[in-house]
């Protein structure tokens, strides 16, 4: 008999975008101990993040915390320190919001440390606070993202259950329009099979299709 996670959906999301695809400058420091709990974790992750993100994990100032919809972005950071630094940077996920009004990012030592040169690492950490530029990039780790399928009505399951702690991404698309909210909440590595989880998320808006302006029901009817 097969296994199947399956899932209800309930969904609350906001979203803002500034220009993901952007290369930004800023500056960047580290935490001083590797524990998220440590430092807050206001996305919720708590040792969790250390286990979906490799150790990559980062704080972010609020206009990237966005209120906790940022959580899980992943972003790619380098330092531009040419006699520190190397030129791939650090890929690191957001785990938490950042209240050191000296940088846009806090990251986790090993992820601070990813961004020297070989065998510069150490003397990178000295440092204390650098220049970066960074981008939002698409996804980090060596995770993979598994496919639902409709079962029936708002139940979606898969034959391929993956193990550990879940993070969940939704794609609403209609017409020649789209697009991805991400669930803040993520299951936790001892998640049951047949149990269900609130993600906290509802979807308000509908996805809009072209149409002729006499056909379409945008207008209420009263």
């Amino acid at each position: 008999m097969a296994w199947f996670l399956s899932l209800f959906f309930f969904f609350l999301v906001s979203f803002t975008n500034a220009c993901d695809r952007c290369i930004h400058r800023s500056k960047a420091t580290h935490y001083y101990g590797d524990s998220p709990t440590s430092y807050g974790g206001a996305c919720g992750y708590g040792d969790m993040a250390l286990e979906f993100t490799n150790g990559y994990f980062s704080a972010a100032v609020p206009s990237l915390y966005k209120q906790g919809a940022g959580c899980g972005a992943c972003f790619q950071v380098r330092c531009k320190d040419k006699r520190l630094c190397n030129t791939a940077g650090s890929k690191v996920v957001l785990t938490d919001q950042n209240y050191d009004s000296r940088a846009d990012f806090v990251l986790s030592r090993k992820a601070f440390s990813a961004m020297a040169l070989k065998g510069k690492g150490q003397e990178l950490l000295n440092t204390g606070i650098v220049d970066v530029e960074y981008k939002r990039i698409t996804r980090v780790g060596s995770y993979e993202w598994v496919s639902l399928r409709r079962n029936y009505g708002a139940v979606w399951d898969t034959s391929k259950v993956p193990k550990g702690a879940l993070q969940m991404r939704m794609a609403f698309t209609s017409g020649y329009d789209g697009k991805w909210v991400w669930a803040e909440y993520v299951l936790p590595v001892d998640w049951k099979v047949g149990a269900i989880y609130d993600t906290g998320v509802q979807i308000y808006d509908i996805a809009k299709e072209s149409c002729p302006t006499s056909q379409c029901g945008d207008k209420p009817w009263k």
